[in-house]
């Protein structure tokens, strides 16, 4: 009943969207099958066309006041035409015929004209969706959403004195995408997207620390809970607190635990965009041309899921119109594929892994991550605590820097703590964890029993196009690796 329930989801997708992107500016299918056409009578391997419109919002609170909000609305529609290596790209926020054409007409100049092409009829794939055609930004009336942000508020506040300053934010997103292929395929997608963050600042004996935390997925502001309020609130308290006790962090080369969920973005920043098509097809992955040989660790398995109902990275289908998928990159240390989108794939002879991604109409979508974890291992996370004599266990992250190319990464610790004589002792500040992605991968020597996604904050930025994304892994050993931090 389930998969019928989201079969019929699709279709009433399908329907709004026709209306919203096609209707509504006096097109219809058969001339979204003559644009297409149009791009057709050259030598173009593939051509689509993408519709979109977005409804966003945020609003932003400050000691307990509302200093900053937005509201944007946008339409549009990217046309593309691909030949071999060669991409033209043309995109618009005026939705008429005449306009299509036209950049139709650009899009097409990258081929030689060829022979007259018959296009497949327009036919409308029907994918089980992975959330609710909600809409966040009408789900709660704007009192009520600074009354959600003045309780998570008050809830920071009322933890511990110490907090001398809070600020929340809130924001929504509702998507409505149509996409069309020369192929015949014809696909749309209702996208919610919400996300709610707190940061503090404590205050104890004329030293200030901050804390932070949030969430969010696709779904409407009332997955906001009261419980959820409190858990946000209780974190970034506890982040901010734990902090005014660390000390300075030390420096070396020693055993680093990483906790579970969040501190997955290591594993996305450093070894995931290593593993993107684009890369390896042009050679300057440190994964290039090493697919079926060990690149980590025995037990190291990484997989990319844009199939997990309501996560923040999730696609019922990606930006060309295929449904996502779980895509297996690395089993037990071998590695086993890339992330794919149309283009890539065809050059390099490897499967579509529904990982097509652009930031909105006005991009051109790029093979991207969804939701990048490291599956379970079997060994309890307090056991990997007193397996390490000396070393820090890193239980979150802050922000970090990668170098595609060569696999070398540099990030921050929001929040750690030294491990001694297999326990976790005093709270330090300061630390970076400094190495290279490939090579951390085959120091890891115990993987925990734990894993767990992230609470649906991650954003990821890739040739100056933002999409949202999810991380996890379960608790990590990993052997070897070099901590910044003070000597």
């Amino acid at each position: 009943m389930k998969n019928e329930s989201n079969l019929n989801q699709s279709a009433d997708s399908m329907a709004f969207a026709s209306q919203t992107l096609l209707r509504a500016n006096d097109l219809d299918f058969p001339q979204v099958q003559g644009v297409l056409k149009q791009i057709m009578t050259h030598e173009v391997d593939y051509a689509d066309l993408y519709f979109q419109y977005t409804r966003s919002e945020s609003w932003g609170l400050e000691e307990g006041r509302v200093k900053s909000g937005h509201f944007h609305i946008e339409q549009g529609v990217g046309v593309r035409a691909v030949s071999g290596e060669k991409t033209a790209f043309a995109y618009s926020d005026d939705i008429r015929a005449d306009a299509l054409l036209n950049a139709a007409n650009i899009t097409r100049a990258i081929a030689q004209a060829g022979q007259e092409r018959s296009i497949p009829a327009l036919i409308k794939r029907q994918q089980p969706s992975l959330y609710l055609p909600q809409d966040p930004i009408a789900s709660l009336s704007a009192e009520a959403k600074v009354k959600l942000l003045e309780k998570l508020e008050s809830y920071a506040r009322a933890m511990d004195p110490r907090i001398k300053q809070v600020m929340a934010s809130i924001a929504g997103e509702y998507e409505v995408v149509l996409i069309a292929r020369h192929d015949g395929v014809m696909a749309a997608d209702i996208r919610p997207l919400v996300r709610l963050s707190i940061n503090v600042i404590a205050e104890s004996n004329g030293r200030r620390e901050q804390g932070s935390s949030g969430g969010g997925g696709r779904f409407d502001y009332s997955g906001f809970s009261d419980e959820v309020l409190q858990q946000y609130a209780s974190e970034a308290v506890h982040q901010a607190l734990v902090n005014l006790d660390a000390r300075p962090a030390p420096a070396g080369n020693m055993t680093v635990v990483l906790g579970a969920g969040w501190p997955g973005i290591l594993l996305h920043e450093a070894i995931g965009h290593g593993l993107e098509g684009d890369f390896n097809r042009k050679g300057s992955s440190a994964f290039a041309g090493k697919i079926g040989q060990r690149v980590a660790a025995p037990g190291v398995t990484v997989v990319d899921d844009g199939t997990l109902s309501h996560r923040r990275g999730s696609l019922t289908v990606d930006d060309e119109g295929n449904p996502t998928q779980s895509t297996v990159l690395i089993e037990d240390g071998i590695l086993r594929g890339y992330i794919q989108d149309s283009l890539n794939s065809r050059l390099m002879g490897m499967p579509l892994t529904g990982n097509a991604r652009r930031e909105s109409y006005a991009h051109i979508p790029m093979p991207r991550m969804t939701n990048t974890y490291m599956h379970n291992g079997n060994v309890a996370p307090e056991e990997i605590i007193k397996s390490v004599k000396k070393g820090l266990y890193a239980a979150n992250f802050g922000g970090g820097q990668v170098d595609i190319t060569s696999g070398k990464f540099v990030f921050s610790a929001a929040e750690a703590y030294m491990i001694e004589d297999g326990k976790i002792t005093y709270p330090v500040k300061g630390a970076t964890l400094i190495g290279n992605g490939p090579d951390a991968l085959t120091r890891v020597s115990m993987i925990g029993n734990d894993m767990k996604l992230d609470s649906g904050v991650g954003t990821c930025g890739k040739e100056g196009q933002s999409v949202p994304v999810g991380v996890g892994q379960p608790t990590l050993r990993i052997d070897g690796l070099t901590v910044g931090g003070t000597l």
